[in-house]
């Protein structure tokens, strides 16, 4: 027989969105008298061949709700616009250690979104091509120009060669 986990009073449990929907679950379970949490993330990425910085959920498809075990009724979130499920391990929702949380939340900048792009390559930085026909080659930043763009000098061949890529085909080397 399987013995009833101890919950322990409040915590932060997973609520697993419908897609794309984490704002509009979020906005009604906060309607509801729910307290909610949902971590973006500003990255850099590929939109139509161009590098865009953008802010999505840090976690699609899944948003942080504190309730208290035992003194809620968690039967409302299941039927909430936007929300998929509650998550469970077994038949027991799923708590998300408050170490844990907090430690997302210290990334968070003062507008509560959390940067995860690495600082740009700069001159004179040790850089690795990460994508293309030369992707594996390292080599020396030289210049940096305002259309996204970084210029390298490669040693190929035995020969010092300059090149210019998309900064976001290319990675500092630590």
């Amino acid at each position: 027989m399987s013995e009833e986990p101890v919950f322990g009073g409040e915590g932060w449990y997973l609520v697993y969105t419908k897609p794309q929907a984490e704002e509009q679950a979020r906005e009604n379970l906060t309607r509801q008298g729910y307290r909610t949490w949902l971590p973006f993330v500003r990255e850099r990425k590929r939109v139509k061949g161009r590098y865009k910085t953008v802010v999505e959920p840090l976690f699609p498809r899944y948003l942080f709700v504190r309730l208290s075990a035992g003194l809620e009724d968690w039967s409302p979130i299941r039927s909430t616009l936007g929300v998929s499920t509650l998550v469970r391990f077994g038949t027991w929702p799923a708590r998300v250690p408050d170490e844990l949380v907090e430690a997302f939340r210290a990334t968070m900048d003062e507008t509560g979104i959390c940067d995860l792009d690495a600082p740009p390559v700069a001159p004179g930085d040790r850089i690795r091509i990460t994508e293309g026909v030369m992707a594996g080659y390292e080599g020396i930043c030289q210049a940096r120009n305002s259309g996204e763009r970084v210029t390298i000098m490669l040693n190929a061949a035995g020969q010092f060669t300059s090149l210019m890529l998309p900064e976001g085909q290319v990675q500092r080397v630590e």
